[in-house]
């Protein structure tokens, strides 16, 4: 069986990532000074979308294999239920 994740599985997981994102952009530019707001910003932001792409993609295997291992019930758990009994 081949269990796929949905674009609202990963939104849900990632929502407080994707605040902390536009937190972290928005202080990069607001914090720049005038006149260099490029130059002072861009690599904050280069860092922290580098950081939530990482963990957006983390969470995306994370999502698929929880879903692979929830339609798997694996042959050596069956098999030690039926020893004990």
């Amino acid at each position: 069986m081949d269990e796929k994740i949905t674009v609202s599985q990963l939104k849900k997981a990632l929502s407080t990532e994707v605040d902390t994102l536009m937190e972290e952009v928005v202080a990069a530019v607001n914090q720049a000074q005038a006149g260099r707001i490029i130059a002072d910003s861009e690599e904050p932001v280069r860092q922290a979308s580098a950081l939530f792409r990482r963990r957006l993609y983390e969470k995306a295997l994370q999502l698929r294999q929880k879903q692979s291992q929830s339609a798997f019930s694996p042959y050596t758990q069956r098999g030690r239920s039926a020893l004990g009994e």
